[in-house]
C-alpha cells in the first residue's frame, strides 16, 4: 500500500498533464518581471490611427487603408521581453500579428531581427506562430532567415496568452506561458544578433507570403483585422547599460540554459506542435546556416 500511493499520485499528475494539454515548465520567468505601462516603455510607430486602448489593452488594427505598430522607447542589447496577445477569430488569410526585435531602422538592409510573428488563417484552419532569427544581411532580397513553426495548443483568439523573447549573450530563447518552445544558441558570432535592438509590435498585410507560402491572401471582406496586447515586460540590459549589466534568466540557473524539466516541456511542445523546421527542410542551402 506505502508503494501504491506514490505510484498512484505519480500517474495522477500524468492525467492532469493530460488533460490540461500543457505540461509545467517547473519554472515561471514571468513572475519575476514586473508588468510595465505602455507609454514607459513604448510608443506608437505608424498608424496611430489604428489604435486604441481598450480595458488596459491596446488595440491595434489593420483594414485596407493601413496597419499599426509600436517601437519601444529605447534599444537594448539583451534582455526578457514579453507581452500577452489576443488574436482576431475567423478569416485573416495575409494579416501578421507580430511582436519582434530589430535594428532595422538603424542598419536598412544589414540588420538584425528576432520575431515572433503570428501568420493568418483560413476558416477551420489553427493559427501558426512563427519564430525567426535574422543575422546581418537578411534583406534586400538577401533574406536569410531562421524560421521555426508550431501549432499551439489553445486557441489563441479566446483569450490573452503571454509570448517572450529572451535574449541572452549565450541564447535566444521562446516562451508561450512560460512554457519553452525554441531554445537558439549562439554557436558562433556569424549566426547570433549581437548590436543593440528595439523592441516592436504591428500588424500588417504580408499576403505575399504569411498564409500558406502566398496561396490564401488578405480578404477585406473580414476588415478590420485587430491584434490586443497587454502585460508588457521588458527586464534587461539597454543600450547604454554598463558592462556589468546582466539580462534575466529563464531558468533556475543564473547562468541560463533550461533546466530538465523545461527541456521535457519544450521537447513536448516540437513533438506533438511543430510544422516547420529551417533545419529539416531539404530545399534550403545549408551552407548558409551552418549552425544546422
Amino acid at each position: 500500500m506505502a508503494l501504491f500511493l506514490p505510484l498512484l499520485t505519480f500517474f495522477m499528475l500524468i492525467a492532469s498533464s493530460l488533460t490540461n494539454g500543457q505540461p509545467s515548465p517547473g519554472f515561471y520567468p514571468s513572475s519575476k518581471i514586473p508588468i510595465i505601462p505602455f507609454n514607459q516603455a513604448y510608443r506608437s510607430l505608424w498608424g496611430s490611427q489604428h489604435q486604441r486602448f481598450d480595458q488596459n489593452s491596446l488595440v491595434l488594427w489593420l483594414d485596407q487603408s493601413s496597419g499599426s505598430g509600436f517601437k519601444s522607447q529605447r534599444p537594448y542589447r539583451s534582455g526578457y521581453f514579453a507581452t500577452s496577445m489576443k488574436l482576431h477569430p475567423g478569416y485573416t488569410a495575409g494579416v501578421i500579428s507580430s511582436f519582434y526585435l530589430s535594428n532595422n531602422e538603424d542598419h536598412p538592409g544589414n540588420h538584425d531581427e528576432v520575431d515572433i510573428e503570428f501568420l493568418g488563417t483560413t476558416f477551420g484552419k489553427p493559427y501558426t506562430l512563427q519564430t525567426n532569427v535574422y543575422m546581418r544581411g537578411s534583406g534586400d532580397g538577401n533574406i536569410i532567415g531562421r524560421e521555426e513553426k508550431i501549432h499551439l495548443w489553445f486557441d489563441p483568439t479566446m483569450a490573452f496568452h503571454n509570448y517572450t523573447i529572451l535574449w541572452r549573450p549565450t541564447e535566444i530563447i521562446f516562451f508561450v506561458d512560460d512554457v519553452p518552445i525554441r531554445r537558439y544558441p549562439r554557436k558562433s558570432d556569424a549566426t547570433f544578433p549581437l548590436r543593440p535592438m528595439y523592441v516592436y509590435g504591428s500588424i500588417w498585410d504580408a499576403s505575399s507570403w504569411a498564409t500558406e507560402n502566398g496561396r490564401y491572401k488578405a480578404d477585406y471582406r473580414y476588415q478590420p483585422f485587430y491584434a490586443r496586447y497587454n502585460n508588457f515586460k521588458i527586464g534587461g540590459c539597454a543600450a547604454n547599460s554598463p558592462a556589468s549589466c546582466r539580462p534575466p534568466s529563464g531558468s533556475p540557473a543564473r547562468t541560463g540554459g533550461l533546466s530538465h524539466q523545461q527541456v521535457a516541456a519544450m521537447l513536448w511542445v516540437q513533438k506533438k506542435f511543430k510544422v516547420y523546421d529551417y533545419c529539416s527542410d531539404p530545399k534550403r542551402d545549408h551552407t548558409q546556416t551552418p549552425e544546422c
